[in-house]
């Protein structure tokens, strides 16, 4: 046989089931329980600085 054809099998069957049951998992741990508090504040990123801009950082920042 062939290692095209072997890979080929392979992938087409258990790699199939393997990367599926990753993608199940991966879902599973995002939206387990107590999940909501560890991802609260990347949610919020985008928002934190409506009114103004961020405050400017380094060195620079301090002089100005």
């Amino acid at each position: 046989m062939e290692t095209y054809t072997l890979l080929r099998q392979f992938a087409d069957s258990w790699m199939l089931l393997v990367l599926f049951a990753f993608f199940v998992g991966v879902v599973i741990w995002v939206f387990r329980p107590g999940a909501g508090k560890s991802y609260e504040n990347p949610a919020n990123i985008p928002f934190r600085h409506e009114d103004k801009p961020a405050p400017a950082r380094g060195a620079d920042a301090k002089e100005a």
